[in-house]
């Protein structure tokens, strides 16, 4: 799968497009009614448990409206947070330390909502089953979302459409299930194979075709746990289909490697934070 670097440079960009975003075209119309040049010291506080994440886009978001401003990390990036803790605090002029302000959050309450749902759901399996992501994730923040999965103690699925193949139940429908393994076999030039089954059958056609991974969709968990019977000796094996805090545990329970949740990139909670003077 493609690396994730949240290099400085690309930092910088996402949290410019945020700020423009936020102060176009007139700017901060309120916050420069405060026409002082006292230094504050400003709190970042947490209303909730969580795990923290997205910390350095906090700390660019106010560095570019004033490089003067001092942002001095409490609490290191990925760790569990209680309600109340100071995860930060900010030392700079008023008005430019508000300008920041909900921008700064916006990026750390997504980025620890996404942390805060995945280690949840780690929490909740054996050590030998991963939780991964998937690409349901909103357009142009895949890097960010998939950043906050990992350190929620969670793994990435494919990046992209070019990471690896994986034969979906339409391309199924448009073809034939082994005629599209032994074509990706055939092209896969180091590239993983993923083949997702909707029922049993479906695997025992392409079982002894050299792929990677099985993803059961949408199976009960009976169904599942013959079907794990059936290819672990063979292929990774991975579950998915309505995954919920309340069925992972016994998902996870008929042997599968992985379980890939959509929910944990496209509808998390955000975690409420706060800038308190």
């Amino acid at each position: 799968m493609s690396q994730i670097k949240l290099s400085n440079y690309y930092i910088k960009n996402i949290v410019k497009l945020a700020l423009n975003e936020d102060l176009y075209p007139s700017g901060d119309i309120t916050s420069n009614l405060v026409k002082n040049s006292k230094i504050i010291k400003v709190k970042l506080i947490s209303n909730q448990q969580a795990v923290i994440a997205g910390l350095e886009f906090a700390k660019q978001t106010f560095k570019l409206i004033d490089s003067k401003i001092r942002f001095i990390i409490k609490k290191k990036e990925g760790s569990l947070i209680n309600k109340n803790d100071i995860i930060a605090i900010i030392e700079g002029k008023a008005e430019n330390i508000l300008i920041g302000e909900r921008v700064a959050l916006n990026f750390m309450s997504h980025i620890s909502g996404i942390a805060t749902k995945t280690n949840q759901f780690v929490k909740l399996v054996n050590k030998k089953c991963k939780i991964c992501c998937t690409r349901k994730t909103i357009p142009t923040l895949r890097v960010i979302q998939k950043y906050a999965v990992k350190l929620g103690g969670g793994t990435n699925h494919r990046f992209n459409l070019s990471d690896e193949f994986l034969i979906k139940d339409n391309h199924i429908a448009s073809s034939d299930i082994k005629t599209l393994v032994s074509l990706a076999i055939k092209n896969k030039k180091g590239r993983k194979i993923t083949v997702e089954v909707d029922n049993l059958n479906q695997l025992k056609q392409i079982m002894g075709l050299k792929f990677n991974t099985v993803l059961f969709d949408n199976m009960s968990n009976k169904t599942l746990k013959a079907g794990v019977k059936l290819a672990k000796k063979h292929y990774e094996t991975e579950a998915s289909g309505n995954v919920t805090l309340k069925s992972v545990k016994k998902i996870a329970a008929t042997g599968v490697d992985r379980i890939s949740i959509g929910s944990i990139t496209h509808s998390v909670p955000a975690i409420d934070f706060k800038l308190e003077i």
